[in-house]
């Protein structure tokens, strides 16, 4: 079931090498490990996909990309769960990465913090200068905490795949077995 869900979702490698930027890099893709649909493979994607998804900027995918090059994982998966931090969810990751970094250097984790810039009163640009300002604000905490913020959603993300895979195939292998006729 989970490779039946993802093979209709994700690009075919043969899609992607139709694509001009694969052309010139498709050597690197061509590992085979980068596209299959395993357990771990998957599991890996969607650790890789949660690092990614927290550095800023577009660098979010190209980030996830070189981490599942490196680590053999799922590439597009990988790329797919960098969208799980969006204009929407970014207010709030920030917010927690903040606390999670005042926790590990010990540092008050009730101070208030400076208000998030709003969107409805600018433009879209001057609207990311404002937040890029605000993150900038935070400092040493939000420095610490982002990276501990994506090792935790990485494990987190890793184990939850990994242990959800398990149990659909275990069920599945009950399901198959309570049908077979008993002789």
């Amino acid at each position: 079931m989970p490779r039946k869900f993802l093979r209709r979702w994700l690009p075919s490698q043969k899609k992607l090498a139709e694509n001009v930027f694969m052309h010139r890099f498709g050597h690197w893709f061509s590992d085979p490990r980068l596209w299959h649909l395993n357990r771990r493979s998957v599991a890996g994607g969607v650790a890789a996909g949660a690092i990614g998804g927290l550095i800023p900027g577009p660098l979010q995918i190209m980030t996830a990309a070189l981490l599942a090059l490196v680590f053999r994982v799922n590439l597009p998966v990988a790329a797919l769960v960098t969208f799980y931090s969006n204009p929407v969810s970014i207010g709030p990751l920030y917010w927690l990465a903040y606390k999670l970094g005042s926790l590990l250097i010990g540092g008050n984790v009730y101070a208030a913090l400076p208000p998030i810039p709003s969107w409805s009163e600018q433009g879209l640009l001057v609207w990311i200068q404002q937040l890029a300002l605000w993150a900038w604000s935070l400092g040493l905490p939000l420095a610490i905490g982002l990276p501990a913020l994506a090792v935790v959603l990485a494990v987190f993300g890793y184990v939850l795949v990994d242990q959800g895979w398990r149990l659909h195939v275990r069920w599945m292998l009950w399901r198959r077995s309570r049908r077979k006729p008993s002789a």
